[in-house]
């Protein structure tokens, strides 16, 4: 069976104040309801310890929001899966929209990350997806498949690549945008999604959780989930409301 996530991209947002207030309520949440599916939150580098500290015996887990494709060295400003994990991160994003589209990060540099966080024992959560352009122009399929093949064709031979990793779909039009692709679209992207991985010979491809991130709200999460190949979601704005997010987690059932 496959693993059901909900996870939180706080993003560039929060104070100290906020996020002990934000905190507090998924505690409060999760003690009240346990839900049925893994919940993650990517907070800011800067509150890791904090949040690591606040969720402390909750059924919460901590990602980070990228990470360095270096061991350690002279790369100011960047941040080692070591660092990570010694402030309690489990996971991490990598590939995030905006850092492909507003940093300019390239096929080589996503899959570089993607290959160090494996390596190093970081669940990766590799996320893909097209932008309006593309997608007006049905290069959808075309933009996915070149994102998911750069990763097996860094790592040549191995049946396993995404043993053990997440798959975020984001359509690019969608994030932020208050936009959100109808269960119906984002459940044709995911089957391509799953189907590719097989065509390219993972083996465990029906295995691998394939969520989908673009505009979640409580309100279009439970059509969303529904959805054979829809195993969660990664919320954005949403995911600053804890109320809301756990309202969206509800929704996201283990059956």
């Amino acid at each position: 069976m496959r693993k059901k996530i909900v996870a939180g991209n706080w993003k560039m947002h929060g104070s100290p104040e906020s996020v002990t207030s934000l905190c507090e309520g998924l505690v409060n949440g999760v003690n009240a309801s346990a839900p049925e599916c893994a919940l993650i939150v990517f907070p800011p580098f800067v509150y890791l310890s904090q949040v690591q500290a606040a969720l402390a015996g909750a059924q919460v887990h901590l990602g980070a929001q990228n990470v360095s494709q270096f061991d350690e060295g002279a790369y100011t400003g960047e941040i080692s899966i070591n660092m990570l994990k010694a402030s309690g991160c489990e996971y991490v994003l990598i590939g995030h929209s905006e850092r492909r589209h507003v940093f300019g990060e390239t096929l080589e540099t996503v899959v570089a990350k993607f290959k160090q966080a494996k390596q190093m024992g970081l669940t990766p959560i590799l996320c893909v997806g097209e932008t309006l352009e593309e997608r007006e122009a049905d290069k959808t399929s075309t933009v996915l498949a070149a994102q998911l093949q750069s990763v097996c064709e860094a790592l040549p031979g191995d049946t396993t690549v995404f043993d053990g990793a997440v798959i975020a779909y984001e359509p690019v039009w969608a994030i932020g945008t208050g936009k959100s692709a109808t269960p119906e679209q984002a459940q044709a992207v995911h089957a391509q999604i799953r189907q590719f991985l097989t065509e390219i010979g993972q083996i465990n491809a029906n295995s691998v959780s394939v969520l989908y991130g673009g505009s979640v709200k409580s309100d279009n999460a439970a059509q969303l989930f529904e959805q054979p190949d829809i195993d969660g979601a990664l919320v954005g704005g949403a995911s600053l409301d804890a109320d809301q997010f756990m309202r969206i987690a509800s929704c996201n059932k283990s059956s």
